[in-house]
């Protein structure tokens, strides 16, 4: 990996964000066709963006839900959730967030947010 200043900022917030444990395997498991992507994204999504002053955590974090749910990346989004939680947003506000989602992008959209966000939810409360 790289170690520009940008991607190490971005290293630092991917793990206050992901989990440690989570980046660290992560990045372990890239291999030379995956490695330049996960670099990419370190970088410039952790990095570049989740630094800038304009919003918190928090508040990014409830974006990333609502836009990874209105595209059905459902993998994204389960990680996204645990990182959500982590951030300081609640349950409820996730509830509202993918109620949101349903009445804008649809009810297929929002079923399956729930259903996703449920199991990222029962992970992380352990049920």
């Amino acid at each position: 990996m790289s170690k520009t200043e940008l991607f190490e900022k971005g290293l630092k917030v991917r793990k206050e964000v992901l989990g440690e444990d989570y980046v660290n395997k992560s990045i372990a498991g890239a291999d030379e066709f995956t490695r330049t992507m996960a670099e990419w994204s370190t970088e410039f999504c952790w990095g570049a963006c989740w630094t800038r002053p304009g919003l918190d955590k928090k508040t990014r974090s409830m974006l990333n839900l609502a836009m990874l749910s209105a595209l059905g990346k459902t993998h994204e989004l389960k990680l996204h959730v645990r990182g959500a939680l982590t951030n300081g947003v609640t349950v409820d506000e996730i509830k509202e967030i993918l109620l949101q989602v349903a009445v804008y992008c649809g009810v297929p959209a929002g079923m399956d947010s729930f259903r996703n966000a449920r199991e990222a939810i029962k992970e992380v409360q352990g049920k």
